[in-house]
């Protein structure tokens, strides 16, 4: 057993605890991050969701969501990331991983320990002062949670929700009022256990499940579209279905203890299994197993090392985000304002409200618009002190444990909003060294200046959507709103100059016939085309003039095709 001491120790590897330790160590922080996987990143990599969903606006590529889109923009420029219909933006997870791994190498006050997970918390009184692990106690100054499953709120006995709000709690619209046969059923989310399929694959194991219970999975789709929600360079597919598919979530509360918890995955990977092997047999063995995606596993590296959980133990903090506050007032949500009326929010995301339950239909109040040709979730954001415990001095959470409902965490729980939060976490981290304060004591206006102005990946905290994260005018307008938060418009437009951002490497030249459908959709006719494609665009300014084309217009559009989806990107107009 090796003692170590640092200022700042990161628990869990994910999407918001390498965030978190990469943000505290740049400003020159000491920093131990511990990890059980030898893969950094979570859900985007770990657990294989190379899909992400929400952030993808130009608007809310910020922050090192935005520095790591970016990065795999260059990383796979020749085969680019359009190739999937869920996401506008998918990869080969081991990129991600590599991405993440090189970011802490640069990192000198950033130490990395892989292969751990946290089995001891020492408390006293309200501070949390070292973490055990298999081989090691570590001391520090402060601690920030990011384990999937929020595990040292348990270890720590730091108050914590799991599972379900009545809506006599909060009162949100969503809730259920009473128990029901889909709440029993389901304590939490449902996790899954993902996997990849590529063309001519390994054939998966026989199963012994019933496959009645997948029946109907891509109805309405069709095979080889189903197969595209998914989809990803080198012809891999990612198979994370929720219609008939590999949500798995039975005994979800299984997941609240360590043994329990192991019988859960071993279900949960057994479903995946089965649901691979269907594919198989129903494509008449076209599609199997995609082997050395991953560290080798028992199926050739065809399976993610961990599950994607959608939810966790949840921080009891000295403020609670609910799904009236990431519910639009117009287009957008209100900002979160303490009692100074000073603005308090230090991640944007934009979601729209998902949960996952097999078997059960369960209706949110909506948040989405149509937006540059395609829906899109309403923007909101998270407060501060959804970050800090109210009763233990020296935690920060950093993932999908931060103070939030049941209900809001279906828009608070994706990746690039988690990065984002888990940036903020550790530059909050950083501040209390610095300035010898509990977490809850820092300025959480210098907070939000320190995000804005960070050297490699300044976040917005403002949605804005006519301000993309390049715009020469973007820093003045997110200080003008956190300094006149009374002027906030309702529609989350500001009155910025017209301004288009340079293309991604992708892009590419085309010359054709664009025009309105209606119901804000568009195509546009190429000439290597059979038929016209719908159009989408992240971009602002082509959102702006798409709004304004009334007849057909022949242009010279600069944008990128995804076969998958299929739909062009649109980036610009020569």
């Amino acid at each position: 057993m090796e003692n170590l001491r640092t200022q700042v120790l990161v628990v869990g590897g994910g999407t918001g605890g390498i965030a978190a330790a990469i943000q505290c160590a740049r400003q020159g922080i000491e920093t131990i991050l511990v990890s059980e996987f030898p893969w950094l990143g979570g859900m985007l990599t770990a657990a294989g969701v190379a899909a992400p969903d929400g952030n993808e606006l130009k608007a809310w590529q910020t922050g090192l969501w935005g520095a790591f889109l970016r990065e795999l923009q260059r990383r796979h420029q020749q085969a680019g990331l359009d190739h999937s219909w869920v996401s506008m933006f998918t990869f080969e997870p081991r990129v991600g991983a590599e991405i993440f791994a090189d970011w802490v190498k640069a990192e000198q006050q950033l130490t990395w320990i892989a292969g751990q997970i946290p089995l001891e918390v020492k408390r006293q009184g309200d501070r949390l002062c070292a973490v055990r692990f298999p081989d090691y106690w570590i001391e520090a100054d402060i601690i920030l949670d990011g384990t999937e499953l929020g595990d040292l709120l348990a270890l720590g006995e730091v108050p914590h929700r799991w599972g379900w709000d009545r809506s006599e709690k909060f009162q949100e619209p969503s809730a259920p009022t009473a128990p029901n046969e889909m709440t029993q059923t389901y304590p939490v989310q449902s996790p899954t256990w993902v996997f990849y399929l590529k063309e001519n694959g390994r054939r998966p194991p026989a199963s012994n499940k019933d496959f009645s219970i997948f029946q109907g999975a891509w109805e309405k789709y069709g095979l080889e579209h189903f197969l595209n929600y998914g989809g990803l360079p080198n012809g891999h597919y990612m198979i994370n279905w929720p219609l008939a598919g590999n949500d798995f979530g039975l005994g979800g509360d299984r997941l609240l203890d360590p043994q329990q918890r192991l019988d859960f995955y071993r279900e949960a990977q057994a479903h995946s299994l089965a649901f691979a092997d269907y594919i198989y047999q129903a494509s008449g063995g076209k599609y199997g197993l995609a082997t050395g995606v991953f560290p080798h596993d028992l199926y050739g590296g065809s399976f993610a090392l961990m599950p994607y959980f959608r939810e966790s133990r949840r921080l009891i903090g000295t403020e609670t985000l609910t799904e009236q506050q990431i519910l639009p007032q117009g287009t957008v949500a209100p900002l979160p304002l303490n009692s100074a009326g000073e603005v308090q929010a230090i991640a944007v995301g934009n979601y729209a409200n998902d949960h996952h339950y097999p078997g059960f239909e369960f209706p949110l109040t909506p948040k989405s618009i149509p937006w540059g040709g395609r829906w899109t979730g309403t923007p909101f954001t998270i407060p501060y002190m959804a970050l800090c415990s109210a009763t233990v001095e020296n935690l920060i959470a950093c993932e999908k444990n931060i103070a939030v409902s049941h209900i809001a965490n279906g828009a608070t729980r994706l990746q690039p909003l988690v990065l984002n939060l888990g940036q903020a976490a550790g530059q909050a981290a950083a501040l209390a060294i610095q300035n010898r304060c509990a977490p809850k004591e820092i300025d959480v206006r210098q907070l939000q200046e320190k995000l804005l102005t960070d050297n490699f990946a300044p976040a917005a905290v403002i949605p804005l959507y006519n301000l993309a994260f390049d715009h020469p005018e973007w820093l003045k307008w997110q200080r003008f709103y956190l300094d006149h938060p009374e002027q906030y418009p309702e529609n989350g437009l500001c009155d910025r100059r017209p301004f288009v951002s340079e293309p991604t490497p992708q892009a590419k030249l085309y010359s054709g016939e664009i025009f309105p459908q209606g119901n804000c959709q568009y195509a546009i006719a190429l000439p290597d085309q059979s038929k016209p494609i719908q159009v989408v665009t992240l971009d602002p300014q082509m959102h702006q003039w798409l709004g304004n084309l009334q007849t057909p217009q022949k242009i010279q559009a600069i944008g990128r095709i995804n076969k998958a989806a299929p739909w062009f990107v649109l980036e610009d107009i020569a």
